[in-house]
């Protein structure tokens, strides 16, 4: 017997190839193209990227070691946050609030130049790694309320689950629940690892010698202000595009099983 049932047809999307091919692209790949052209063909930004690159090293150690311990802070307060303990749940409130209400530089000068003296480290941390700690409190606390959303956004059925197979609230929350907060986690600690490399710039306040201070030095020398942060606008570019265009591969692969693709 003829099945008579209509077909389904998948919904296409009716717009035209060019409003919906991503001309912003092929723009900002024209700029780096034309922004690499000069450096590699003109004295003057040969030059600033000479100068200026070194400090390349130093923005991506500094990237790396805020954002591995802000890591570990952010996960820390986070779980905090939703401690059925009053006293940490309060704690680590408090410490989100207080970081989240005062802006990055005036942290840094805080935190480094008073906090840090004040409790005798500045024996042990020089102004790079006083800058890298700052930076890690500051994130920690952002990334602790991207821990808390997470968690939460995990159906409380499932940690009834975990404690019904027998499993203690630690065993739960590191087997059940967190794997599936991850989903939600992981695209957001993403852009906040692209934020704490463009604020590594502000490690140039405390004269540590990463890209942004090297421009400001190579600038001051030579009078060449359009170079220098030329440079530095597009060594910055360069990394927070390649760093997006990985993260958005990594959200299309977390999400596969959502649209149904295998």
């Amino acid at each position: 017997m003829a099945d008579n049932k209509p077909k389904k047809r998948r919904v296409r999307d009716s717009r035209p190839w060019w409003d919906t091919f991503p001309w912003w692209g092929v723009l900002v790949l024209v700029l780096i193209g034309w922004m690499a052209w000069q450096i590699s063909f003109n004295s003057n930004y040969e030059l600033a990227w000479d100068r200026i690159w070194p400090g390349l090293r130093v923005t991506i150690r500094a990237t790396f070691q805020s954002f591995g311990i802000a890591l570990v802070l952010g996960l820390l307060v986070g779980m905090g946050q939703i401690s059925k303990n009053v006293f940490f749940r309060n704690i680590a409130r408090t410490y989100v609030e207080i970081i989240r209400g005062i802006p990055i530089l005036p942290l840094i000068f805080v935190v480094a130049l008073i906090l840090i003296p004040l409790l005798e480290l500045d024996k042990f941390l020089n102004f790079e790694m006083r800058a890298t700690v700052t930076l890690s409190v500051i994130y920690g606390a952002y990334m602790a309320e991207i821990f808390r959303g997470g968690i939460q956004s995990v159906s409380p059925g499932q940690s009834e689950a975990g404690r019904s197979l027998g499993l203690s609230r630690r065993q739960t929350m590191n087997s059940v629940v967190l794997p599936q907060a991850m989903r939600a986690i992981i695209p957001p600690l993403g852009n906040d690892f692209i934020a704490i490399l463009k604020d590594t710039s502000l490690l140039s306040v405390l004269g540590v010698l990463e890209i942004t201070q090297r421009a400001r030095q190579f600038s001051a020398s030579t009078f060449k202000f359009r170079e220098g942060y030329f440079v530095v606008a597009f060594i910055y570019l360069l990394l927070t595009l390649s760093l997006s265009v990985l993260l958005s591969v990594l959200e299309r692969r977390m999400t596969r099983d959502r649209k149904g693709e295998r």
